[in-house]
């Protein structure tokens, strides 16, 4: 269907209507034609939608049903029977909006003719049919010539005059149920916002809020409205509680319980509640007005407040006094950066409000966080008068200051500074501190300008502050960098670090060959008697003497001072080999590195060491002993066949022994002296080097000195292997002993034999008295008696080499596999083991 004919049908229906209207007697002969067809059209152009859904079916039905309710069948089944027609003709468009709209005016005619049969109500058409009306082409308050009564009120049901008397009745039953007016419930709502009680409205401690009492007559919404209302009051005196708490007390107690954290906080809260007392100010000049009711005179001022424009009013600043509330219950108790990490993790909300609000808020708590960050990262003071930082010092020695005089409290690490930048704060002022403390330096100023310098503005007070932690990280990377540089420098070149690492290797780990073997030939002999007769003083000389006799006495005097006799503390039946030992001086700031702990572990170190050159020193003294041209030289070499196979065979069994004993001791001091000590070193000069910082120095150096321990099977997972290894000592030297004692029995024989023996005793038995057969018979009993000892020891010392040959396959050690290829590279103890 085109325009030009849907204009035409609208034409026809607009006069058809107006023609039965003034057939009908209803007064309308005088209306304008042409205004009631603008108003049809512009009604059938609008956007105006029923509150209906669009069911063709059930709206035919309904029109037949009423149709039929009226006493009218013929035209239920006339409508009937053009709708099915007009179907078949139309589709498959609907016809549902036709048939809403002819509902719509047959309704509004039967609501029109109920209307002018009551005798009381007004006929006056209402406001907005006459704006209707106006906007058609007519004046404000006249008909549109033509057009039904009510205008565009078409698509309402019931006549706003109706509605107008409904609204008034309830207003007027609600009153009578009401003893307190809405204007003196809203003035009381206002005071219990601030914290007051109001004349209706009072706190109840027992219930812990605001409400109305029992005995106020009001209905049940109306409380329950101010109940909510209310609420904001309650949340505010919890923050006003809690601000008061905090700065409402003389300066010094405030201080003490709270600190500068916390008296942020508390203004910045109070900054908040200006503006919540700014808005109450500006309700309640609205409390004033008037509050309108239905039928009052239209001059009322618009401006009022009532209970629900109230709410409306609150509602945003009850979600700010809600969060305020949040913040106060989960800050109770805390203190510096603790409250603050608690108030960040509120902020990590999606809320762009809330993220304003809690952003503004952090800003002014953390201002002093920030400001104790900026003053210990660039001057090294920590200026934390109330224990809020998370960096804590304590008062230590000097060699103590790097370990121990400044540690991180966590539970004071706020969430929005990681670990790791934390660690790196913490070591920038601890290394201003030990710079200034242990090295008496102050170049780490210049130092920690030029960070200042290369980082901007952001370093002057007031500068950082929450939501600049990448500006405070490269603060903090920059003063780091350079601070440590300079320490660096100060401990390699002013104090000569290295230097003393590799003094300590030379004269504490025995590397110095020359002056080991020296000391040892000179304190041996006093070193073999008792603790209790020896003198640390004359030990002092002998180690001067053979600093001087060796090459040792070309190192640097204030190294070669700071090596000392260290006599351990001993007990009865020590020797000296007991309790001898060397210590190194190490002065501040040396001794935040050698440490006294670290100090022990080189003394343990040091015995170990000192004991196996001990070793090798006894076995160099049996080998002196047993050379061959003493042997061949010997009386009893010379003599019959009988006593020389057996002085061969106990001189062949003691080579043997002695080779083998000198086979493990020399692997073994060749694998602590290279495999351990030097391959250490290496990799500790490489790291030292590289080092950026102390805590990388401490730490290499604490990794070369636990390398040594445990290489050299003095960890604690290594305690039983270390048993069966000073047990081989043990026998080895016990071995020496006798040596010495059979070797000079045999020459005190020898001497005798020759008749220059220094006793002047003459022995019953001896080879002057007794002759060749005495002689022979003496020598036969000692040769026996070495014999048995031997057996001895040899099965001694077997069993505890392999039983020491056995653990080093389970140590975890990766190196301890090429000390068991050197001691059994043949397989011989393997094999021996496994036929046993």
């Amino acid at each position: 269907m085109d325009d030009h004919r849907t204009q035409d049908l609208v034409n026809e229906l607009v006069h058809r209507l107006l023609s039965a209207a003034e057939s009908g007697g209803a007064g309308g002969g005088g209306r304008d034609a042409s205004g009631a067809l603008r108003f049809a059209h512009r009604l059938l152009s609008s956007r105006l939608a029923p509150a209906v859904l669009p069911d063709e079916h059930a709206l035919a039905e309904s029109i037949k049903r009423r149709l039929a309710a009226s006493g009218r069948p013929d035209g239920a089944l006339a409508f009937a029977d053009l709708h099915s027609k007009l179907s078949a003709r139309s589709r498959p468009a609907s016809l549902w909006p036709l048939l809403y709209l002819l509902d719509s005016l047959s309704s509004h005619r039967r609501a029109a003719a109920a209307a002018s049969c009551l005798p009381n109500l007004p006929t006056a058409a209402p406001p907005r049919a006459s704006s209707a009306a106006a906007g058609a082409g007519g004046r404000p308050g006249s008909r549109v010539h033509g057009a039904l009564p009510g205008g565009v009120v078409l698509v309402s049901k019931d006549p706003d005059n109706i509605r107008e008397i409904a609204l008034r009745e309830y207003t007027e039953l609600v009153l009578d149920d009401t003893e307190v007016s809405e204007a003196a419930l809203v003035r009381d709502v206002l005071y219990a916002c601030q914290g007051i009680d109001g004349r209706y409205v009072r706190y109840d401690k027992a219930g812990d809020a605001y409400g109305l009492p029992d005995g106020v007559r009001v209905p049940r919404s109306t409380r329950t409205l101010v109940r909510k209302l209310c609420e904001l009051g309650w949340l505010f005196r919890k923050v006003r509680a809690f601000i008061s708490d905090n700065i409402s007390r003389s300066p010094s107690d405030a201080a003490t319980e709270v600190g500068t954290v916390a008296q942020a906080c508390c203004s910045a809260l109070q900054e908040e509640l200006s503006d919540y007392y700014k808005l109450l100010a500006v309700l309640e000049s609205y409390s004033l007005n008037p509050i309108p009711t239905p039928g009052s005179d239209s001059g009322v001022s618009s401006n009022y407040l009532s209970l629900r424009r109230l709410s409306v009013w609150l509602a945003e600043p009850a979600v700010r006094m809600r969060l305020m509330a949040v913040l106060v219950d989960g800050c109770r108790g805390l203190r510096g950066g603790a409250m603050a990490g608690s108030i960040h993790g509120y902020a990590q909300h999606g809320d762009p409000m809330f993220q304003e609000f809690m952003g503004r808020l952090l800003r002014r708590v953390c201002s002093p966080l920030f400001e104790m960050v900026r003053s210990w990262v660039l001057e090294g003071e920590l200026e934390d008068v109330f224990a809020e930082f998370f960096i804590v010092g304590q008062p230590v020695k000097a060699e103590s200051l790097w370990r121990e005089g400044y540690l991180i409290q966590s539970d004071m690490l706020p969430a929005f500074i990681s670990p790791v930048l934390a660690q790196r704060i913490l070591r920038t002022g601890k290394s201003i501190n030990f710079l200034r403390v242990c090295c008496d330096d102050n170049g780490w100023a210049d130092a920690a300008a030029e960070a200042a310098a290369h980082v901007g503005t952001t370093t002057t007070r007031g500068g950082l502050g929450y939501g600049k932690i990448d500006a405070l990280e490269a603060l903090v990377v920059e003063a780091a960098k350079r601070i440590d540089r300079h320490l660096m420098d100060v401990i390699h070149k002013r104090y000569r670090f290295k230097d003393h690492c590799l003094a300590i290797k030379r004269y504490l780990l025995l590397g110095q060959g020359d002056f080991v073997q020296y000391l040892m030939d000179i304190v041996g002999p006093e070193l073999s008697e008792p603790a209790n007769r020896i003198s640390s003083f004359h030990l002092a000389g002998l180690l001067e003497t053979a600093i001087r006799a060796s090459n040792a006495q070309y190192d640097d005097h204030d190294i070669l001072d700071r090596i000392r006799v260290k006599m351990m503390d001993h007990g009865d039946g020590d020797r000296g080999w007991d309790v001898f030992s060397l210590e190194y001086d190490a002065r501040v700031p040396l001794d935040t590195v050698f440490t006294a702990s670290v100090m022990k572990m080189y003394l343990k170190v040091f015995n170990f060491l000192w004991k196996l050159k001990r070793v090798d020193h006894s076995l160099t003294g049996v080998w002196k002993t047993m050379k061959p041209n003493c042997i061949v030289s010997s009386p009893f070499y010379k003599e019959g066949t009988n006593i020389r196979a057996q002085f061969v065979s106990v001189l062949r069994k003691c080579e043997v022994l002695f080779n083998e004993m000198n086979h493990f001791v020399t692997n073994f001091q060749y694998y602590i002296m290279f495999e351990v000590l030097e391959v250490s070193w290496a990799r500790f000069s490489d790291e030292m080097d590289a080092a950026k910082d102390l805590d990388d120095l401490l730490m290499a150096h604490d990794k070369y000195l636990s390398s040594i321990l445990e290489k050299s099977l003095l960890g604690e997972r290594s305690q039983g292997i270390l048993r069966n290894l000073f047990a081989l000592f043990d026998i080895i030297l016990q071995f020496r002993s006798h040596a010495d004692r059979w070797f000079e029995r045999i020459f005190e024989l020898q001497l005798r034999g020759k008749g220059k023996s220094k006793s002047k005793s003459k022995e019953t038995g001896s080879w002057v008295d007794g002759g060749r057969k005495a002689m022979i018979q003496l020598a036969g009993e000692l040769f026996r008696k070495m014999f048995e000892d031997l057996e001895s020891i040899t099965k001694d010392y077997t069993a505890s080499l392999d039983a020491f040959i056995s653990q080093l396959p389970m140590q975890q050690h990766v190196d301890l596999k090429f000390l068991l290829f050197r001691l059994d590279f043949t397989e011989y103890y393997s094999h021996a083991s496994s036929n046993k």
